[in-house]
């Protein structure tokens, strides 16, 4: 075996290696939460050291933002999926589909807001960019519905959207509360929008 093969097959089994201690961390994650995650475990069901670990991903934190880095992608393609034929009909869908999703991954997208750096070092600019893109994707029926709106009050207005939206959701299914059953908490999602709506003078379908 020449030396080009062995880099290969090192290549291959480092890479094997990090998505299996990545669908290893993503299973905790989305089984337990984010504070069930220690790398010690992580390196035991991967069959190899803490330090192998370090070494993939730089440090802890670097597994744990690969992971939510994957989660914020999987989102936002879900997003992008809602027709935008209709820019009201677009605005419901967004949350909809926001709620089917955090409903489906209800830990993976907590990950995204309960993930602290070690030593208060910053979060990273890309994935906090990746999480307001996501959050832009009501920006553009916006637009549409309020042609008269100046850019800051239409980004600001679809900030505070989503974010209430994110916030009815994840109380409504945070379990150690009362959880809400999920056809509540659609309609309640349903009537914030419709109130919203209606005081920004846009009539909410039928």
């Amino acid at each position: 075996m020449n030396n080009v093969q062995e880099e290969s097959l090192r290549d291959q089994k480092k890479n094997r290696r990090r998505l299996q201690i990545l669908e290893i961390a993503r299973g905790i994650i989305a089984s337990k939460g984010l504070r069930s995650l220690k790398v010690r475990d992580v390196a035991e069901a991967a069959g190899c050291s803490v330090g192998s670990v370090y070494n993939e991903f730089g440090d802890f934190d670097g597994v744990i933002l690969t992971v939510n880095r994957e989660t914020v992608q999987a989102l936002t393609a879900r997003l992008r999926g809602v027709p935008a034929e209709d820019s009201v009909r677009q605005l419901y869908g967004l949350a909809e589909t926001y709620l089917e999703f955090f409903a489906e991954h209800a830990n993976l997208v907590r990950s995204l807001f309960e993930h602290r750096m070690e030593d208060d070092r910053p979060y990273p600019d890309d994935i906090l960019q990746m999480v307001m893109d996501a959050f832009a994707l009501m920006h553009p029926p916006l637009v549409r519905l309020l042609p008269d709106a100046d850019d800051v009050k239409i980004a600001l207005l679809s900030r505070t959207l989503f974010s209430a939206v994110h916030g009815i959701i994840s109380l409504g299914l945070e379990e150690r509360m009362v959880a809400v059953p999920p056809q509540m908490l659609r309609q309640q999602v349903e009537q914030f929008l419709d109130a919203h709506l209606v005081g920004l003078g846009i009539v909410p379908p039928r």
